[in-house]
């Protein structure tokens, strides 16, 4: 008989239960891909290259690269990037 598992003990089982390092790690990894996979997805729906958004936002197209390939973006960079795909960003509380 084979064992079902749900996505949280998957999740527990491979990068560590809540509120460890290596869950934080994880988490803080799945942010920034999550975050690239936006700009990069409301990129091309634009029809941007990675080369015109860095021209409108100020940066080099390597820099919008990473981004796209999940490093870390600090918030200020991220509105900017935002704003310049015609993103909004919503903070709420819970």
């Amino acid at each position: 008989m084979v064992k079902s598992i749900n996505a949280k003990e998957l999740i527990a089982e491979r990068y560590g239960k809540e509120g460890t390092k290596e869950r934080e790690k994880f988490r803080e990894e799945a942010f920034s891909y999550y975050f690239g996979e936006i700009i990069k997805n409301r990129r091309k729906e634009l029809l941007m290259s990675q080369e015109d958004l860095a021209e409108k936002v100020g940066k080099k197209r390597p820099y919008i690269s990473r981004i796209e390939n999940g490093e870390d973006i600090r918030l200020s960079n991220f509105a900017l990037l935002a704003n310049a795909l015609g993103l909004s960003i919503e903070l709420k509380t819970e």
